[in-house]
């Protein structure tokens, strides 16, 4: 059972501060404190609504152990399309990955979705960043659940290219290039960490279903990275390229909105 919604109104409270005023804290107050999923789920949903900004995508990945998930919603409000794309106190670290558009809603129900249903559903496969940013001063120092609850370190999505036809390629792994002025700063093949973009996104939208959320049309699903966690220089032009899928160039800059 999730901790009472006093809980969960206070939980939200704090991050929603800390997000509108570019804060960092140590920890939730233990009072407050999340202790399970349902409750930091809950406290995902509450700090958005009190901010008053829509969900505009979501981040995911397939659970790494059991009773772990990896999933966010992602404010409409930090999806990026325009370089530079500001990141407020914190250092630049990105994630390139494959991102799925919804071109219509995806309704809550009993039953699973097909993958050939839930690709129905789909309007565009894009090549995206995620911009990765947690309003904890050191994420190490908090519990799971409350990095859960403070959506799994995003801090928004910079949009790339669409990649017509993607998924008739390999997407297992991926050659992931990412330079700068100084040249190189990655250049390597990874792997997908869920096994294949399908695989997290599926289970995203079934294990949410389940819990009656609904899907919306132009929602950027994304996915997993192919390179983990990558920091950048910032204040400097950036191109990260991802196989043959296409690039991306930007600047992540520093200061405000």
């Amino acid at each position: 059972m999730p901790q009472a919604q006093t809980t969960v109104d206070a939980a939200a409270r704090v991050l929603a501060d800390a997000r509108t005023r570019n804060l960092k804290i140590a920890n939730l107050p233990e009072s407050c404190r999340p202790q399970d999923i349902d409750t930091a789920l809950a406290i995902q949903k509450r700090t958005l609504e009190m901010m008053a900004d829509p969900i505009g995508g979501w981040k995911c990945g397939m659970p790494a152990k059991p009773g772990m998930i990896m999933l966010a919603p992602v404010p409409a409000s930090s999806i990026h399309t325009q370089s530079p794309v500001a990141m407020v106190g914190t250092p630049g670290k990105i994630e390139p990955e494959i991102a799925f558009v919804l071109a219509r809603d995806i309704p809550p129900r009993a039953t699973e979705y097909t993958r050939e249903e839930i690709l129905a559903a789909v309007g565009d496969i894009r090549f995206v960043l995620e911009l990765i940013g947690a309003r904890f001063v050191d994420t190490t120092d908090v519990t799971y659940h409350e990095l859960l609850a403070d959506c799994y370190n995003n801090y928004g999505l910079f949009l790339g290219p669409s990649v017509p036809n993607a998924l008739d390629g390999a997407l297992e792994k991926l050659h992931v290039k990412i330079s700068g002025p100084e040249g190189a700063i990655l250049d390597r093949e990874g792997p997908h960490p869920s096994g294949h973009p399908m695989n997290s996104f599926s289970w995203l939208i079934n294990y949410l279903s389940a819990r009656g959320e609904t899907f919306k049309a132009g929602q950027v699903i994304t996915t997993g990275s192919y390179a983990g966690i990558v920091d950048v220089p910032t204040g400097v032009p950036l191109r990260i390229q991802l196989g043959n899928l296409g690039s991306i160039d930007v600047e992540v800059a520093t200061g405000s909105r």
